[in-house]
C-alpha cells in the first residue's frame, strides 16, 4: 500500500516546469483554476458596463466620444501601472501583489454602481483599472513558472479561456438585468465585486517558487536602479519581443473596439434588443474557448510560431471587415464567430509563450508587464478614438475597418521574428 502510494506520489511530481523544478499535477491544476477565476472576474468587470452604455449616456448626459472615455479612462490607469507592478511583484511576490489588487479593484468595482457625478465615476473607473493592473505579469508569472513546458501553452489557453468566459457573463448579467428587466445600470457592479474579493484572497493560498530564497535575497541586495534599467534595456534591444509587443498592441485594439462597442452597434445600427444583445455579444468570446484551445495544442506540438499566427489573423481580419460591412443578421453572426474563433483570445496564448520562451525567470513579470502595458495601450486608444470616429462618421463601421487594417499590418511586422526554443534557466 505504502509502496503504492509512493508510486502515486513521485507520478504526480513528475512535471518539470520551465525554471526546471518538480511540480505536483495537483498544484499546477490549482494554479490554472485560480488564475482563470482571475480572468473571469476581469472581464466581467469590464464587459458589464457596455451592453448598459446608453443608460450610462441618460444618467450623465454623454456622447459616444465621452462614454468612449470611460473605457479609455479605466485601461489607462490599467496599462501604466502594468510594468511598476510587474517590477514590484518580481520583488515582494506576485500572490501579494495580485491579492492586493484584487481588493482595490473589488472596492472600486462596488463603488463604480454608487457614485452620482460623470466625474467621480470616472475616477472610481480608473481605481479599479489600477487594482487589475496588479494581475497580469504577476499572474503570467506565476502561472509560466509552475506549468510544465510541455503544457505552457495549453495551460495559458485554459487560463485566458477565463476571459471568454468572464466577457460572456458580463454581457449576460447586464442585458439580462437591465436591458430585459429594466433593473439599475449599477447592480451588476455590486454583484461582480463580491466574488472579486474572495478570488483575490484565496490567490493568497498558492506559494512562490520561481526562485530560491538565496537567489532571492541576493535579487533584493542588487541595486534596484540598475536592474530596472538593465531589464529594460533588455527587452527592447530584443527585436522578437518588440514585435510581439506590437502585434499585442494590433490585436488588443482590434479586440476593444468589439469588446466595447459591439452591444451598442447590434442595438442602434443592427436592431437587436434585450438578451439577444449581450447573446450575440457573447458569440466572440464563447467561439474563443474551442479556438484558443486548438491552436495552443497544435502550437505546443509543432512551435511554428508565424505560420499559426497569419492563419488566425487571415481569418481574424476577414471577419472583422464583415462584420463593419453586412447588414446581414446570418452573416453577422458567422462574422463574429469565425472572429472570436481566430481573434484575440486565440492568438494570446501563443503569443505568451512566445514572449516566455525570450524571457529570463527573474525578470518574466517585468517582461510580461511590459508587453502587456505595451498592448492594452490599444484599449486605452480603441474605445475613444471609435467613439470619436461614430461622432464624426455617424456610425461604428470605420471603427471595425481601422482594427482590422492594424491588426493585418501587426501581422505583416511579426513576420520579422524568429522562432526560438525554451530559453535554458541558470
Amino acid at each position: 500500500m505504502k509502496s503504492a502510494l509512493n508510486s502515486d506520489f513521485n507520478k504526480s511530481t513528475q512535471d518539470t516546469s520551465s525554471n526546471g523544478s518538480k511540480v505536483s499535477e495537483r498544484y499546477w491544476w490549482k494554479v490554472v483554476v485560480l488564475c482563470f477565476l482571475g480572468w473571469i472576474l476581469i472581464y466581467a468587470d469590464r464587459t458589464i458596463l457596455n451592453p448598459v452604455m446608453p443608460q450610462i449616456a441618460k444618467t450623465f448626459q454623454l456622447n459616444n466620444a465621452q462614454l468612449g472615455l470611460i473605457s479609455s479612462v479605466f485601461f489607462l490607469a490599467y496599462t501604466l501601472f502594468q510594468v511598476p507592478f510587474g517590477i514590484l511583484a518580481d520583488k515582494v511576490g506576485r500572490r501579494i501583489m495580485i491579492t492586493l489588487g484584487f481588493i482595490l479593484f473589488a472596492v472600486m468595482t462596488f463603488f463604480s454602481g454608487i457614485v452620482t457625478a460623470f466625474g467621480t465615476f470616472l475616477i472610481i473607473r480608473a481605481m479599479a483599472g489600477i487594482g487589475e493592473a496588479s494581475y497580469y505579469g504577476p499572474q503570467y508569472a506565476l502561472s509560466g513558472e509552475t506549468i510544465p513546458v510541455s503544457k505552457l501553452t495549453l495551460g495559458t489557453a485554459i487560463i485566458n479561456s477565463g476571459m471568454a468566459f468572464g466577457s460572456s457573463g458580463g454581457y449576460l448579467l447586464s442585458s439580462y438585468l437591465v436591458l430585459q428587466h429594466h433593473q439599475h445600470w449599477s447592480i451588476p457592479f455590486f454583484i461582480i465585486s463580491i466574488p472579486t474579493l474572495i478570488v483575490g484572497l484565496l490567490f493568497m493560498t498558492l506559494k512562490e517558487t520561481h526562485y530560491s530564497k538565496a537567489k532571492k535575497t541576493e535579487l533584493v541586495n542588487l541595486n534596484s536602479q540598475n536592474i530596472n534599467s538593465h531589464q529594460i534595456r533588455d527587452i527592447f534591444t530584443n527585436r522578437n519581443l518588440v514585435l510581439a509587443f506590437f502585434l499585442c498592441f494590433c490585436s488588443i485594439y482590434a479586440y476593444y473596439v468589439v469588446l466595447t462597442w459591439l452591444p451598442q452597434f447590434l442595438e442602434e445600427e443592427r436592431g437587436f434588443q434585450g438578451t439577444s444583445v449581450g447573446f450575440i455579444s457573447s458569440l466572440v468570446p464563447w467561439a474563443s474557448i474551442p479556438g484558443a484551445l486548438m491552436f495552443a495544442k497544435l502550437y505546443d506540438k509543432y512551435q511554428h510560431t508565424k505560420t499559426l499566427i497569419w492563419i488566425l489573423i487571415s481569418f481574424a481580419v476577414v471577419s472583422l471587415l464583415l462584420v463593419g460591412f453586412t447588414h446581414s443578421r446570418i452573416v453577422l453572426i458567422i462574422s463574429l464567430i469565425v472572429y472570436g474563433l481566430s481573434g484575440k483570445l486565440a492568438i494570446d496564448p501563443i503569443l505568451v509563450s512566445f514572449v516566455t520562451k525570450q524571457a529570463g525567470q527573474v525578470r518574466l513579470s517585468t517582461t510580461l508587464s511590459t508587453y502587456n502595458f505595451i498592448g492594452m495601450s490599444g484599449s486605452v486608444l480603441a474605445p475613444y478614438i471609435t467613439g470619436w470616429l461614430s461622432d464624426q462618421f455617424g456610425n461604428m463601421t470605420v471603427g471595425f475597418y481601422l482594427g482590422a487594417i492594424l491588426l493585418l499590418v501587426g501581422g505583416i511586422a511579426f513576420l520579422a521574428t524568429n522562432d526560438v526554443k525554451q530559453k535554458a534557466v541558470h
